[in-house]
């Protein structure tokens, strides 16, 4: 038997291309490229912060020239963020992981891969690419400023550049999720323990100081005074509510895809009955007896899996029309290997639409198939313990 799955198995897998969430503004090797609506009203809190700095860097200033001047920054702060954001991305395509989509958002920006890093390496190479980025971006900058007149509006734009590319740079150093720097502390933890939960939790708790960290900071700038103290507690009390979240949400997506100990794949999966794709869909339904069904055609090609709910509903108005009528198709992302972590096949399950998968061995024979809702269920069950 040859199944679709088997056939797509070895083509690289599509990128996810939604434009859900934001303006699409272009796309990088496929992967759009959003500006979401809260990017507008971080900048707007940006430019009425900043202005009265720029009003005070530039006494000679008008104020639509300090006003311009503060749209630029928060416009070069965006596409700082932006740079850094493609410099994850570019990597992660390179390391063969797909990316979903690149989002800039509230004072922020988000590459989302479509599938976990195998391994520590690919982690933390995808989490330096950013800052790595951003900090080259800086030392351009800076090194133009020595070639424009000092002490004029563009010498400020140009240092605004610097600033923001170096700011984005060193601040995801910082060691806590869901920052680079603690992408980079998780992908080391991770080397070492062997155990990627136990990276996650030491990143987690990083997030957490961070967090703590910049609400110090800012009330630190409120009680001495400091000129920028309001553009500083707005920024910080932001910045520190999206770390916290972040790394909240990343403990979760951990625990999620945590597999319970002593599980075996081999031990949710359904055996699976082999039957000829004309085969009365009734009679399929009576033989499946709680078992997954690959209907196969006359030629040795999969036509899917058997839906059960499908099949259900067919037969009560034709029992004899043919299986294949009610057959799910096996795509590439629902062929699982049994031999995969259970962590990883965890994740393939929660990240694909489908509600059932067919396992297969190193040789590609069915070895059963697996139902979303098993799966969850043992997970569920782990947790709950």
């Amino acid at each position: 038997m040859t199944t679709t799955g088997e056939r797509g198995r070895n083509r690289p897998r599509r990128v996810l291309t939604t434009t859900d969430g934001g303006l699409l503004l272009f796309r990088v090797q496929d992967v759009p490229v959003l500006l979401a609506p809260s990017w507008w009203i971080g900048s707007l809190v940006v430019v009425v912060l900043y202005q009265p700095l720029v009003a005070r860097l530039l006494p000679g200033a008008g104020s639509g020239v300090s006003w311009a001047l503060a749209a630029a920054f928060a416009v070069l702060l965006g596409t700082s963020v932006l740079a850094h954001e493609l410099g994850h991305c570019v990597v992660a395509l390179r390391l063969g992981i797909p990316v979903r989509r690149v989002r800039l958002f509230l004072l922020g920006g988000l590459s989302e891969v479509a599938r976990t890093p195998k391994r520590p390496r690919q982690e933390g190479l995808v989490a330096v690419a950013g800052p790595v980025v951003s900090v080259l971006l800086a030392a351009v900058c800076a090194a133009l400023m020595f070639a424009v007149p000092a002490d004029g509006a563009v010498w400020l734009l140009v240092g605004e550049c610097a600033v923001a590319n170096l700011a984005v740079g060193v601040f995801n150093l910082l060691p806590g999720l869901p920052l680079d720097g603690g992408r980079m502390l998780r992908a080391g933890v991770w080397s070492l323990t062997g155990r990627r939960a136990t990276g996650t939790r030491a990143a987690v708790v990083g997030g957490g100081l961070v967090a703590a960290g910049l609400l110090v900071w800012a009330l630190v700038g409120m009680a001495s005074g400091s000129e920028d103290r309001w553009l500083r507690l707005g920024v910080c009390v932001v910045t520190a509510w999206f770390v916290a979240v972040g790394a909240g949400s990343e403990l979760n997506a951990e625990t999620a895809r945590e597999w319970p100990e002593g599980l075996a794949v081999t031990d949710l999966t359904r055996p699976v009955l082999q039957l000829p794709a004309e085969s009365p869909v009734a009679d399929a339904l009576a033989a499946a007896a709680g078992r997954g069904v690959v209907l196969v055609r006359a030629d040795g090609v999969a036509a899917g899996l058997l839906d059960d709910g499908a099949a259900q509903r067919l037969a009560e108005t034709s029992p004899h029309a043919p299986a294949e009528l009610a057959a799910e198709p096996i795509r590439a992302e629902t062929v699982l290997l049994a031999s995969e972590p259970g962590e990883e096949i965890a994740e393939r399950v929660r990240e694909t639409p489908a509600w059932q998968f067919l396992v297969v061995d190193d040789e590609g024979r069915p070895a059963g198939v697996l139902r979303r809702a098993d799966v969850r269920s043992a997970l569920s069950a782990r947790r709950g313990r």
